[in-house]
């Protein structure tokens, strides 16, 4: 104990009587990574809250390099050499970077923001991460990448007070393989200063590129830990579900009419030019780094962006670009954005998975909600929603079962293109397999999908044909199996 930086020991800590902590324990070691692993609702969020002082435990022990911890709030927890940094970043995109690293502990002067030290803190803070000269204090931050933009909010993490310990909630989850690499050589920068890194993450082969220990937590207990070089994949599969991955062999696929094509299609700034067909029974995928234009793709085919030039036709229609309109068309759409655009956070599951098809449950004008509330739950028990019932509100379940709640509502609207932007960002090694299962059962049924992933052995086992997008421009559909994801990634570079 005496040589952990953060020792945690028996805590608990329950919401409404449900236990989302029991005696779990926790050891990290100066200077080091520190994996946490679970699925979804394991309680690796209810863990770091407790850690980062925005929740307090109602049992257990907490100690900092030998000295009790127990921080009342965030700004406590900071002051003591602890800071995190959330999966959903939280910079203001129209401040400049040194804005944004000092915001909210601005160095002041005869009342007013001292720009000269503000402007040094920033530029200390980091120089931590090696990235002074590639982030110029004063650039707004809306011009920066995805993965600059984590490096501004760890920047801003460590610039408090002289940091001990970083929380890292699923740092990668938005970021393609270049920025990853680049997140990876500053934190391997921070470890050798000696700082401890708890690093949380769904993608095993993540954390075993950077990590030096790690725990596992299920059903909020702590079940395992251990060096990540002593350890195999299978091991840690199996401590984090409790039993075997079951991946089930993929259907043979067969496709057939064209339900959905682009021709020459670009937007106001982004896509520059898309053609492609999507034909009923496949999958196919589209890759290509942070910022090509993939996303936007997707907006501007279902209606949400503006669309300068080309046409999209449904079913050989061409017809209105509203997502309503869309939606009537038997188009539907997962956001990258589920907090944003995906879903009502504060609306309950129930009403999230029948939002864009009240008119299925309307007996005589009205709304049935005992209707609505049998299908959701058949719903929640085909896609294993962890949840109390479909009552429950969005916003106070895991980002993993969130996720699940947003792919309900296409189940419920039974589209027939199904747009899926990321759709397994942020969820766990086994819910990524069951929706991998469920996007292979909805093209045996007819159903034409299209996905949009960061993640490349996810394209590659799950599609049928996939093309690259580059600087705006989408490249030619190939079969999978003539793509790697060396090809993926060197066409995507436009090497």
């Amino acid at each position: 104990m005496s040589a952990a930086r953060l020792y945690a020991r028996g805590i608990t800590k329950a919401f409404s009587g449900t236990r989302a902590l029991d005696d779990v324990g926790l050891e990290v070691r100066p200077g080091t990574i520190h994996a946490v692993l679970g699925e979804n609702g394991a309680g690796k969020s209810t863990l770091m809250q407790i850690l980062a002082g925005a929740l307090r435990p109602d049992s257990g022990e907490l100690m900092l390099d030998g000295v009790a911890y127990a921080p009342r709030d965030p700004a406590a927890a900071r002051r003591a050499g602890v800071a995190i940094v959330y999966q959903e970043l939280s910079v203001c995109p129209d401040l400049t970077v040194a804005e944004n690293v000092l915001l909210g502990v601005e160095p002041r002067r005869f009342g007013f923001v001292d720009r000269g030290r503000r402007d040094a803190r920033a530029r200390r803070a980091l120089e931590k991460l090696g990235r002074e000269s590639r982030l110029p204090l004063d650039a707004p931050v809306r011009e920066l990448s995805s993965a600059e933009r984590q490096l501004v909010e760890i920047a801003r993490a460590l610039s408090h007070e002289q940091p001990k310990l970083l929380i890292l909630d699923e740092p990668t989850s938005s970021l393609g393989s270049d920025d990853t690499q680049q997140l990876f050589t500053a934190l391997a920068a921070l470890k050798e200063t000696g700082l401890s890194i708890v690093y949380i993450s769904h993608f095993l082969e993540e954390v075993r590129r950077i990590a030096d220990d790690y725990s596992v937590l299920r059903d909020g207990k702590s079940v395992a830990s251990g060096e990540m070089a002593q350890s195999t994949n299978d091991e840690l599969l199996l401590a984090m579900a409790g039993r075997g991955l079951e991946t089930g062999q993929r259907r043979e696929r067969r496709a057939g009419e064209v339900l959905l094509s682009l021709e020459n299609l670009a937007g106001e700034k982004l896509p520059k030019a898309a053609s492609l067909e999507l034909r009923r029974g496949e999958v196919v995928g589209l890759s290509g780094l942070v910022g090509s234009g993939r996303t936007e793709l997707v907006r501007a085919v279902f209606g949400l962006d503006p669309v300068r030039r080309g046409a999209v036709r449904v079913r050989a229609h061409v017809g209105p670009r509203s997502p309503v309109e869309r939606w009537a068309e038997g188009v539907g759409m997962l956001s990258e954005d589920r907090k944003g655009e995906g879903l009502a956070l504060s609306f309950p599951i129930s009403h999230n998975t029948t939002l864009t098809a009240l008119s299925r449950l309307r007996r005589r004008g009205l709304v049935s909600l005992a209707q609505e509330r049998r299908e959701s739950e058949r719903l929640i028990q085909r896609l294993r929603v962890r949840c109390r019932d479909a009552d429950q509100p969005v916003s106070e379940l895991s980002g993993g079962n969130q996720q699940k709640v947003a792919l309900m509502r296409l189940l419920f609207h039974d589209a027939d293109v199904l747009l899926l932007d990321e759709p397994t960002r942020g969820i766990d090694v086994r819910s990524r397999a069951e929706i991998h299962s469920l996007i292979d059962e909805l093209s045996a049924r007819g159903k034409a999908v299209l996905v949009v992933s960061s993640y490349l052995p996810e394209l590659l086992s799950l599609c049928d044909r996939i093309a690259v997008m580059h600087r705006g421009r989408l490249g030619d559909f190939r079969p999978s199996a003539e793509w790697t994801e060396h090809t993926l990634l060197r066409e995507a570079a436009g090497a």
